[in-house]
């Protein structure tokens, strides 16, 4: 069969569309920066609308660079940010800014939810109390109840962009169920909407969309869309997939034990497993669906790890040292950056919930150079990736992560590759194709319309590794230590800040 798919991610900084051929070849790809708009009261928004007209944009570019026709794109899927939502009214025009997973305007809420019954939270969605989608549901609906009554739906940016390309109305809306950790709202394990936790939390079932299987055609685009962005009318439009669970499913991701790491702006860390067991007593672990039925991403995350790398090299060597020179510098310090430890947490630690924690170097002394403080960064996030693995084993009993497949700007740095490899004890692998999201969302829209009716072995085929690197023994015993204190000084810094702001 002829043709092409689309696949379209609407990430924090902007929206990528890329154009997929059937043998997962990336055509082209087209890009365009998003707009945050930050407000007082740590406000932070988007407009869906300029989102919506972004995708318009990047669609028609890459149709028309390509020199293909029309006709000839078979399927198109769209993944989004996670954690923020928007209000629709019953003719699916937005109501509401986007309120992105950055807001935290709706903190108190989220804290009035962590009082409650955490653990029960945990237990039925999959994640302790975060910035996600019932605080912000509660803001609207105590700060702002007028605007609130108006709400038919309250939608992801990816289901609201689908849903516009294809002229849906309130009553067709949809969530798919990789999202449903984040809503705080859901029975995660039955895919549905939890009564408990809904009225618990005193929000109305009514306001929420339907819950869908990912590949599932949600419509078709519209005459409008289609005379906007050139575009057959009538193509068909899947519910697509949260990023992390697009980028996961691109990666290859698809059976238990194999782990994942994204190395971009937030350093995530998650592994898949055959089953579901929340983390009740740590609280730093989310528990998403995979793509795949019948398994599960376990993750964390820092909010902001690799931006560490970015700010040390723009402050400290004023931006005019490439990350591939720093990175041959940082090779030749000793495995542990002698004894220097680094906290990545600039802005809070996210899992498990510590917000007024902050950065910090530990064990500076007059050997210390700029290069040991560097390799010490990585080696920070290394330490943070393996309290969060170690946690994984606890819950799923060692189901021994045989490979971490890294993605992200960070994967492409071979002694930071290198040190996760030595801290975790787990070979690291890279591959070919770096824009995993919407590859993997262009092969779930293929796999929605039967274009191949085998999801993990189509996905495994397209797989090509590109380098792989194998811990050192030697270098893990001499991390063995430093994990320790680096946890120690965690527990210290947690009790300073949380003492000095409570």
């Amino acid at each position: 069969m002829a043709g092409y798919l689309l696949g379209i991610d609407i990430g924090t900084q902007g929206t990528k569309t890329s154009l997929i051929a059937l043998d997962g070849s990336i055509i082209k790809t087209a890009y365009e920066d998003s707009n945050l708009i930050y407000c007082e009261n740590y406000a932070v928004e988007q407009n869906s609308d300029e989102i919506y007209n972004s995708c318009l944009r990047t669609i028609k570019q890459v149709v028309t660079d390509s020199g293909i026709s029309y006709n000839e794109i078979l399927s198109i899927g769209i993944d989004g940010q996670m954690a923020g939502i928007v209000g629709i009214d019953e003719n699916w025009n937005a109501i509401t800014p986007y309120d992105s997973w950055l807001d935290n305007r709706c903190d108190k809420y989220k804290q009035w939810i962590k009082s409650i019954d955490e653990k029960r939270l945990i237990l039925i969605s999959g994640s302790p109390a975060m910035i996600d989608h019932a605080p912000k549901i509660l803001w609207w609906k105590n700060e702002k109840p007028d605007t609130y009554k108006k709400i038919s739906k309250f939608l992801m940016i990816g289901s609201f962009i689908a849903g516009k390309l294809c002229a849906l109305r309130a009553e067709e809306a949809f969530i798919d169920y990789t999202y449903l950790h984040f809503t705080g709202l859901a029975d995660i394990v039955n895919c549905k909407w939890s009564d408990e936790l809904c009225e618990t939390f005193g929000i109305s079932k009514t306001k929420m969309p339907q819950i869908v299987e990912p590949w599932k055609i949600i419509g078709k685009i519209s005459k409008e869309t289609a005379d906007k962005c050139g575009l057959l009318q009538g193509t068909p439009v899947i519910a697509g997939c949260g990023d992390t669970a697009a980028a996961s499913l691109g990666a290859g991701i698809v059976k238990a034990g194999m782990a994942f790491d994204v190395a971009g702006t937030a350093s995530v860390f998650s592994c898949c497993v055959d089953r579901y067991s929340p983390d009740l007593d740590n609280k730093t672990l989310i528990f998403p669906k995979s793509v795949i039925p019948g398994l599960w991403n376990p993750m964390a995350y820092i909010g902001g790890g690799g931006l560490c790398l970015k700010w040390f090299r723009d402050e400290f060597f004023g931006g005019s040292q490439s990350y591939k020179e720093l990175d041959e510098r940082a090779q030749k310090i000793p495995a542990g950056s002698e004894n220097l430890i680094f906290i990545p947490h600039f802005n809070g630690r996210v899992l498990p919930d510590s917000p007024y924690m902050r950065g910090s170097f530990m064990g500076l002394n007059w050997v210390h150079t700029r290069y040991h403080m560097y390799r010490s960064i990585m080696e920070g996030i290394a330490y943070e990736y393996h309290y969060y693995l170690n946690i994984i084993n606890s819950l799923v009993g060692n189901i021994a992560c045989t490979s971490v497949l890294a993605v992200g700007g960070g994967a492409g740095s071979e002694v930071f590759n290198s040190i996760k490899s030595d801290i975790l004890g787990i070979p690291y692998y890279t591959q070919s194709r770096s824009d995993t999201a919407t590859f993997g969302m262009a092969i779930l829209a293929g796999y929605g319309v039967g274009i191949y009716d085998d999801l993990i072995k189509t996905i495994t085929g397209f797989i090509q590794h590109k380098a792989k690197v194998e811990p050192s023994s030697e270098n893990k015993v001499k991390y063995l230590k430093q994990e320790k204190s680096y946890e120690d000084a965690l527990k210290a810094m947690d009790w300073y800040y949380g003492r000095s702001n409570g």
